[in-house]
């Protein structure tokens, strides 16, 4: 559930940046939709870690929940997800105090984003034990044909600053002007 809940965050996140709009779907409910997810997936990202750490089958304690690579059981698994773990703990953090940082320190550190998802689906791809399951693949493969559609969809539209080819038609509207 963790993986669906980020991918879609990721998604969301990046329509809200293309600013992506319709009729039946407007601008604000991808910006509200992104935020709410984010929070239900930190949600869902505590239990999954809560449970993997109580679980008596790995032992894994808490060491291994925020040191990389620290852990017996499937090292280099665990610490690709503890990586992932960190990075979305620095985006949540740098989101609370997004006021005091500013607005270009935030959005570097919300491009942490695309390192941590990655890490993240492959965490779950070496550390599941029903990774390979028919229904769980198909999961998976859904996950990252939506963020890459999306990752795609952004780097086709060319522009970085969507606003700008706005600007651009407001500027050139100015300068046709004739002084009065």
């Amino acid at each position: 559930m963790s993986l669906v809940l980020l991918s879609a965050v990721v998604v969301l996140g990046i329509l809200s940046v293309l600013r992506v709009q319709s009729a039946g779907w407007p601008r604000f409910l991808t910006v509200g939709l992104h935020r709410n997810l984010a929070l239900m997936t930190l949600v869902f990202l505590a239990l999954h870690i809560l449970t993997a750490v109580v679980d008596p089958f790995t032992h894994l304690g808490w060491l291994a929940a925020v040191v990389p690579f620290s852990s017996y059981y499937r090292t280099f698994w665990l610490g690709l997800g503890t990586i992932a773990f960190e990075l979305l703990l620095a985006i949540v953090l740098t989101s609370l105090v997004r006021g005091f940082i500013g607005q270009a320190a935030w959005r570097l550190v919300h491009w942490l984003t695309y390192a941590a998802w990655p890490f993240a689906v492959l965490h779950g791809v070496g550390t599941g034990t029903d990774a390979w399951s028919a229904w769980l693949f198909t999961l998976q493969a859904f996950c990252v044909i939506a963020v890459l559609a999306a990752v795609g969809y952004r780097f086709m539209t060319g522009s970085r600053d969507p606003l700008a080819d706005a600007r651009s038609s407001f500027q050139d509207a100015v300068d046709r002007r004739e002084p009065r």
